[in-house]
């Protein structure tokens, strides 16, 4: 019988990878907080028509990639492919319009079905950030400044690009989908089969298409720039001047689109070539009609998604983890006093390590595999005399402390 393995495109988080990315999210987690975005979680699952309806019926997640279900009441659920659908759906289920700007952080696994590869996974995990409410370039400005600040504070910023273009308003991107369809309508014998599908639904997502031959008709494309009307252009040049404002350096990208009509203006990505191949660490952009996509009222909405993945790939030398202290009894008649001081300095706040067995040099070996900081040794002698043997396993030094003062001496070893 072969031994169990994981199911393909999942992997064991085990300590040593969980506290990369428990790095990456609390990281995370406390930049967005001072930015002033509270975190929050929806289901992992939701109905399909929630994907569907985001992420387009076209979409090559929703068509190949989503994991779905039929519940015992024959419902269509999915597990989640990304989080702004679902925070967007959590917005109009809970009657938050009131509460704008919607300023959340929210961090988990998502689910799809693609070819495994490294920092991508069919079970991954996102860190995420949505505003919602909130029209004004100042917002786009902000949810990028909050990318940038947590990429330099993981110390990868200097590793990263940041792309950036403007998708216009609806008039203008309306404008440019007729441009398109006329211009690759014309050249149908040289598109690939995904494209001609794309062709009058989704035209915009040829541009995003891999194919050679479809690569060499986009080189030749209309440019959006040339459709964007004065408003769209405006709203860009004040995010492009706000990102300068605060030194934040960025590339323009005019091939970085986003498929679906409810995405408008701003779409950003972080990308690096630091793992291969290059790749988007952080991506995200303006989706003012996707709360009315779900059935909502007209609400503007910008936010970007995060690859744990990939960033905790990126993120070098981590914060040493905080040393424990071991305590070790020396012969059996010990052996209670030491668990009930281990416990006591626990409770105490102080992270302890204590063997099930073993003799004082076994031990003694394990609390050095460990990186203790001290070592509190309890014998027969000590036991009499109310106090422990205490060493500081940095110092090489040794001294008696009573058991009522354990608690300050190791304190002050900081």
């Amino acid at each position: 019988m072969s031994l169990p393995q994981p199911v393909r495109g999942t992997h064991d988080l085990l300590p040593e990878d969980f506290r990369r990315h428990a790095y990456v999210r609390d990281v995370a987690r406390d930049i967005a907080a001072r930015f002033g975005y509270a975190e929050m979680a929806t289901p992992i699952f939701e109905f399909t028509e929630v994907f569907a309806r985001t992420m387009g019926e076209t979409s090559d997640v929703v068509s190949k990639e989503m994991y779905s279900f039929e519940s015992r009441s024959g419902e269509s659920m999915t597990l989640r492919p990304e989080y702004t659908a679902g925070i967007c759906r959590s917005f109009i289920s809970n009657g938050l319009q009131q509460n704008v700007p919607f300023k959340v952080f929210a961090n988990g696994p998502m689910f799809r079905y693609e070819r495994p590869q490294k920092g991508r996974q069919r079970q991954f995990h996102q860190i995420d950030l949505e505003c919602i409410g909130s029209p004004e370039p100042k917002a786009d400005i902000e949810v990028i400044a909050v990318a940038a600040t947590i990429l330099k504070e993981l110390k990868i910023l200097d590793k990263c690009v940041l792309e950036i273009n403007t998708l216009g308003d609806t008039e203008s991107r309306q404008a440019y989908r007729r441009a398109l369809v006329d211009y690759f309508s014309d050249h149908k014998d040289k598109l690939s089969e995904d494209s001609l599908n794309r062709l009058d639904r989704n035209p915009l997502r040829i541009l995003d298409s891999k194919d050679k031959g479809d690569r060499a008709l986009v080189e030749e494309a209309p440019a959006f720039e040339d459709y964007l009307n004065s408003l769209s252009t405006d709203f860009f040049a004040d995010v492009l001047e706000g990102l300068g404002d605060l030194g934040l350096s960025y590339t323009l990208n005019r091939r970085l689109v986003r498929g679906l009509d409810y995405y408008t203006h701003t779409a950003f990505e972080f990308v690096t070539d630091a793992l291969g191949a290059q790749g988007a660490v952080i991506a995200g952009g303006r989706y003012d009609g996707l709360i009315e996509a779900l059935g909502g009222k007209p609400t503007p909405g910008i936010g970007w998604a995060g690859g744990m993945e990939r960033l905790s790939l990126l993120t070098g030398e981590l914060p040493e983890a905080e040393r424990p202290i071991a305590v070790i009894p020396v012969g059996d008649v010990a052996e209670k006093m030491a668990t009930k001081l281990a416990f006591d300095l626990r409770t105490s706040g102080i992270a302890v390590e204590m063997a099930f067995k073993g003799n004082v040099g076994k031990r003694m070996k394990r609390a050095n595999k460990l990186k203790a900081k001290a070592a509190i040794l309890i014998g027969e002698d000590e036991l009499a005399k109310n106090v422990c043997t205490f060493r500081d396993l940095d110092q090489g030094s040794q001294e008696e402390v009573s058991l009522d003062q354990v608690v300050a001496r190791l304190k002050s070893l900081g």
